[in-house]
Formats: C-alpha cells, structure tokens, sequence
C-alpha cells in the first residue's frame, strides 16, 4: 500500500479562509441530499448517510446545518435532485486525474472539467482510462499526540476490522475495505479517539513524481478543479517533490 496520502496536505488547509470552509460544507451537504435521498433520513438505517455525517463532523460542520440539510433532503418539496458523474483523464506529465462530481447539470459540468484539463496542459479521457489505477477505500486520518499511543491505536484499529496501519510524518492513515469502513471508524470514536478525516477514497495504486517545474500548471488545475463547486473530490497519483 503506497503511503500516498491526502491527509497531511489538508491537516495544513485547515487554517484557510472561513470562505473555502463554506465551499466544504456546500459540497458536504450535497453528498447528505444524496444519501437521504437513496437511502432515508436515518443515518441507523442507512450507512452512506452515517458516513456523510462523520465526514461533516470531521470538517467541523455545525449540527444545525447537518439537520437542516437533511429535513430539505427528505421533504418532498425539494425537486433539485444531483446525479454523481465521474471523470478521468491526465494531467500534465501524464498524472492520472479522477473528477468526483455531484451536479443537476451534467453538460455545464462536463463542460467546466474538459476547460480544467485543457487549461493546464492535460486531457479529458475516455470512462476507464485511468479508474484501473486507483484502489477505493475506506480512508481515516488520525493526527498523532502525545495522549494516543501508536501501538494502542493500531492494535485497535486492525481488530476493528482494519487493513492497513500507515504512519504518515504527522499523521496516522488506517486503510480499509469499503465495507469495513463505517464500523472501524464507529470504533475509534467510541473509544474517544479524535478523527482529523475519515471518508471513502480512491487510492493510487503507483505514484508518478511531480518535478518543481510541473507543479505550478498540476496545482493550478487541481485548485480550478477543486474550486468548481460541482466537483466533490479530486483524485491522482502524483507526489510533488
């Protein structure tokens, strides 16, 4: 398993402005609509809904909006409904890039991701050309400290059901399968542990090195990319140098 990991870049956003903090609950809320609307406004009854309300209180989102969100999701007044679309390609120097989205209009979408890529040197690529790359799974950051022992934590998490226990510069990373992903994560809070992220990801299989010359056009899409309010993530194997 590739110690490739999103954790450490976010631990170091989390002071950014109020502003993008609002972008990240828009973009939470969105995934709430959908759970409530596959599966039911309760989260004991329906998992995707659990997760999207862990991954909200990861991110500091207040109750009240998680609540609000999901009432508007099961009234039967709301006619807004989101279809999820996913979109690959390359970015430059051949990084391979997978576009979660969340949108109630796939052409304005499909529009705005084809301009990311082209913009910045990449290319909008065909449904599979690079999904076989990526490993979903389930994905919980821990922020290490002196009050959790790693030994403790791992123990833990792998009894829990747990794949893989990574030790990330500042971060614990504890990799699962997808369906093993709610009960871990249930785990760990019960036991009192504080969650930096916990969410479903995709996980590259490889990692291509990401040159200081590179870098400037690979982020600059990735920014474009994650600023489009119809994006949900942003996945790729590249490791910037």
């Amino acid at each position: 398993m590739s110690g490739h990991s999103k954790w450490s870049t976010i631990k170091h956003k989390k002071g950014k402005a109020d502003a993008a903090k609002g972008k990240i609950f828009t973009k939470i809320g969105r995934e709430i609509m959908v759970a409530v609307k596959m599966g039911g406004a309760d989260p004991d009854m329906n998992s995707r809904l659990r997760d999207a309300i862990a991954k909200a209180k990861a991110n500091n989102m207040p109750n009240d909006n998680v609540s609000r969100v999901i009432k508007k999701a099961a009234g039967e007044n709301d006619d807004v409904n989101y279809e999820e679309i996913m979109y690959e390609g390359y970015g430059p120097g051949g990084v391979a890039v997978i576009v979660e989205a969340m949108t109630d209009n796939k052409n304005r979408t499909a529009s705005n991701v084809r301009f990311y890529f082209d913009k910045n040197g990449g290319s909008l690529g065909a449904t599979g050309c690079v999904n076989w790359m990526f490993d979903r799974k389930g994905s919980i950051a821990v922020e290490k400290s002196d009050a959790i022992k790693e030994d403790e934590l791992m123990m833990l998490a792998l009894e829990a059901g747990a794949e893989d226990f990574i030790d990330n510069d500042d971060i614990y990373e504890i990799i699962t399968d997808p369906s093993q992903f709610s009960a871990v994560r249930d785990e760990l809070e019960k036991h009192g542990i504080e969650l930096l992220g916990a969410e479903i990801q995709r996980i590259p299989q490889n990692t291509v090195d990401i040159d200081e010359e590179l870098s400037e056009s690979i982020n600059k899409m990735l920014d474009m990319m994650e600023d489009d309010d119809d994006v949900q993530n942003v996945y790729h194997n590249g490791v910037f140098l």
